[in-house]
């Protein structure tokens, strides 16, 4: 049989996590963000569960193309934009939108020969300090798209650097707000933080979160899309109404007693204080599991949650049997997401003890894992 690691795609679970955002944002137009393939969970599996979406948000060409191959006929937006003068070609056969950061985009734009003209969003720079305008120049940025004859909607964008932390929105949504006053063209400003705690939907008032309220056309829902919290461990994806969209699971393929003063794994890093069982469970580093995850990083066992015991090797990591006496090979362990009889473990609380966010967890699923969509 096949070694027993597999990973789940719940593409119900994505349609919920959809839903939910539109609850959040009622008023808004909404991009399901599938950049990184899809978070991890691949463009192709995760499709039928995004349909619901009112367009899709990516990065590279590739996956732009993959999405019309799948059938989408709607908005496919670059969030990068274009990387080179011949990209916009492909824009222009395959009616991708794009996002315009800089001079330079503005250039290709200018010399490029196209019988449609392109629909883009002009990106600020606001405050985040990556990619976009300087506030003082976007007018004039604006006012060079308008006037070419390849260009026909200019959206407005931004992107905010503490949505989901203690600072907020507030000082970026002054800027955008006082460099953007007056121009025609859709909004496009809120990201999954922005969605849930400081939109004007009702999702917001449930949650009580205070600080500035916009409205934003067009939102963008990236990690909330895929059941994890942009805010943990201040909010949790069950608190905000998320579900896993993705179960990483195997199974245990040896026990082992230990006497007091028994190490485990590299480095010994794990002495029992007592005597205990453990499991050695197949998964591994290799795998995607974070190596960094230390002693006590949260795991089911047949659904009962107990925790890893040392370092994680290649290939392996041992789980804590004390609170599952039963346990044993075969006994299914669940890395994250959903467990047997309904249990949940939330790849935000992994990521947490693991010292990282739950994005880096999914978008790492090794090569090497099964993946499957089920409903």
């Amino acid at each position: 049989m096949p070694r027993p690691i597999e990973a789940l795609v719940h593409r119900a679970a994505l349609a919920h996590n959809l839903a939910r955002a539109r609850t959040a944002a009622p008023e808004a137009r909404l991009w399901a963000v599938v950049k990184a393939n899809a978070y991890g969970h691949g463009i192709e599996r995760a499709y039928a569960g995004l349909m619901g979406a009112d367009g899709f948000a990516l990065l590279d060409l590739a996956e732009a193309e993959r999405m019309r191959a799948l059938g989408w006929r709607g908005p496919v937006l670059l969030l990068e934009g274009v990387f080179e003068p011949r990209d916009l070609e492909l824009c222009s056969r395959l009616a991708l939108w794009h996002t315009v950061h800089c001079a330079e985009q503005i250039d290709w734009l200018a010399a490029h020969k196209t019988h449609a003209p392109h629909h883009v969003f002009l990106k600020m720079n606001s405050g985040m300090n990556r990619l976009g305008l300087r506030p003082e120049r976007y007018r004039a940025a604006w006012a060079r798209l308008h006037a070419l004859p390849q260009v026909g909607e200019i959206g407005l964008m931004t992107h905010f650097s503490d949505a989901d932390g203690e600072r907020g929105i507030a000082h970026q949504v002054r800027v955008f707000e006082e460099a953007t006053r007056d121009l025609p063209g859709e909004r496009s400003v809120a990201n999954s933080a922005t969605i849930l705690r400081h939109h004007g939907g009702a999702g917001v008032a449930a949650a009580g979160e205070g600080g500035p309220r916009l409205a934003s056309d067009w939102v963008r829902a990236g990690i909330l899309s895929y059941g994890s919290a942009p805010d943990f461990p201040e909010h949790s994806a069950t608190g905000w109404q998320l579900q896993p969209a993705m179960t990483l699971r195997t199974r245990l393929i040896a026990t082992r007693s230990l006497q007091p003063g028994d190490t485990v794994g590299y480095g010994s890093r794990f002495t029992a204080d007592r005597a205990m069982r453990i499991g050695i469970a197949a998964c591994g580093y290799a795998d995607g599991y974070p190596r960094h995850a230390g002693t006590g990083t949260p795991v089911l066992v047949d659904g009962v949650r107990t925790g890893t015991v040392g370092r994680v090797s290649m290939d392996m990591l041992a789980v804590d049997l004390t609170p599952v006496p039963a346990a044993g090979i075969g006994s299914e362990v669940t890395l994250w997401g959903r467990g047997p009889r309904e249990t949940i473990l939330s790849i935000d609380e992994v990521a947490h003890a693991a010292a990282t966010i739950g994005y880096e967890l999914m978008c790492a699923l090794a090569a090497r894992v099964t993946v499957r969509a089920v409903e």
